[in-house]
């Protein structure tokens, strides 16, 4: 798949340009960037097929801006790994648009959730199939500076696939990630 270099090339050339999106002071909003990897299990891919895999590793670059300490809004590229079969694997990627409403419990740690939506695409066995959903997910976050956080989540891209692959599948993430404030 191209789409990982692209987005990659992607995530850095953003990386680069937010220093000068950062000059607003920090009390007011904030300009992130972040990677993560973790499992991603598609709830549907093995239903009816002996020796699957439905379980691979995932992995993603992130980038958001952070409009009031509660509320922020996120651009992602998410590899979500593959099903194996006997019959070929199926390999999933999808780009999403969320907001992430923020709750703090402490000064450094804060629950979070997110909603938006996605554009994602199976491809193997001879077939591609893109289409797009809501996704949600919830998760945790530990901030070690004003510029360090780690978070540790769970998501779901609901209705991946279908066409020329049949039923269309819930795709699971849990992942942990890093990311990094210019503030």
């Amino acid at each position: 798949m191209r789409k990982p270099i692209i987005a990659l090339c992607s995530g850095l050339a953003l990386a680069a340009a937010v220093p000068a999106a950062a000059q607003t002071p920090s009390r007011l909003s904030s300009v992130y960037v972040g990677a993560d990897v973790g499992e991603a299990q598609y709830r549907d891919g093995c239903d009816l097929a002996a020796n699957c895999d439905d379980k691979d590793t995932s992995w993603g670059i992130f980038a958001g801006y952070q409009f009031i300490p509660n509320l922020a809004a996120e651009v992602a590229y998410r590899d979500l790994g593959s099903i194996s079969a006997p019959g070929g694997s199926v390999d999933g990627e999808a780009l999403e648009l969320v907001g992430v409403g923020r709750i703090p419990i402490t000064e450094r740690f804060a629950a979070y959730g997110k909603l938006g939506g996605y554009r994602g695409e199976l491809e193997g066995r001879g077939n591609r199939e893109s289409n797009s959903d809501l996704t949600y997910g919830l998760g945790l976050q530990f901030d070690f500076t004003r510029n360090l956080g780690v978070r540790g989540e769970w998501q779901r891209y609901p209705g991946m696939g279908g066409g020329d692959f049949g039923d269309e599948t819930d795709v699971d993430v849990i992942r942990v990630g890093a990311l990094f404030r210019f503030q």
